[in-house]
């Protein structure tokens, strides 16, 4: 049954995002809003997909995304938080790998719509640009979503957080909301598995501690659905 769940996945999951895309592209040309809008139903499809073709249901625990301006920390296990991130949060602004803005089409969207290219081997430089980026951005109001460990880490594994991370910290001044999710077992797979993927949105910790302890904190929470 699992196998057959993902026969049927993938090719439709790929030929409805590939419409997506388009519909984005053209939104892309109309306005702001419509723009949003398409990219948010895009992450819609991909729901749908896990609930209705994979067998995988999404659950939130913890309060979930508030209405004021926010740093987001999120654990990433697997390509599912990325791709989920616009559904679940209001008009994100995500902090991605520098690579995935190459990809034909998809990199001219994420930059139109505000993504923000992270490239850790372009030095300190590069760091400070994306510094200011992310402090322009927060002044729009629109959240910021960090994958702190800088990289995708097994479930159970705690991952090093980047320096980034605290200098975004220090540079927005805005509170951290850290996010605990554990689809790494089932959906950092070939063979995409059923069950329960988990959101848990922590405590908000405030802007302006000292590094030492937002780092302890973050990286605590962000690991509360971890036993390792």
């Amino acid at each position: 049954m699992v196998t057959l769940r993902n026969i049927i996945f993938y090719p439709v999951y790929y030929t409805g995002s590939t419409i997506c895309v388009l519909i984005s592209l053209l939104a892309a040309f109309v306005g702001k809003v419509a723009f949003r809008r398409a990219v948010k139903n895009w992450g819609a499809w991909h729901r749908w997909c896990l609930r209705h073709i994979l067998g995988i249901k999404i659950v939130i625990e913890g309060g979930g995304p508030v209405n004021t301006p926010t740093l987001y920390a999120v654990k990433h296990e697997s390509f599912f938080e990325a791709l989920d991130a616009p559904y679940l949060f209001t008009n994100p602004v995500v902090f991605a790998k520098k690579e995935l803005f190459a990809i034909p089409v998809w990199g001219y969207l994420a930059r139109r719509y505000g993504l923000v290219p992270v490239a850790r081997s372009e030095g300190a430089k590069a760091l400070m640009m994306i510094m200011r980026e992310a402090r322009a951005k927060a002044e729009e109001g629109r959240p910021l979503v960090i994958f702190p460990e800088g990289t995708r880490v097994p479930h159970d594994h705690h991952g090093k957080l980047q320096s980034g991370f605290s200098g975004i910290y220090k540079m927005v001044k805005l509170p951290v909301i850290p996010v605990a999710v554990n689809s790494g077992p089932l959906y950092h797979r070939t063979w995409k598995r059923p069950g329960t993927i988990t959101y848990r949105f922590g405590e908000p910790i405030p802007a302006g501690l000292p590094r030492d302890e937002v780092e302890r904190r973050t990286e605590a929470a962000i690991n509360a659905l971890n036993s390792a």
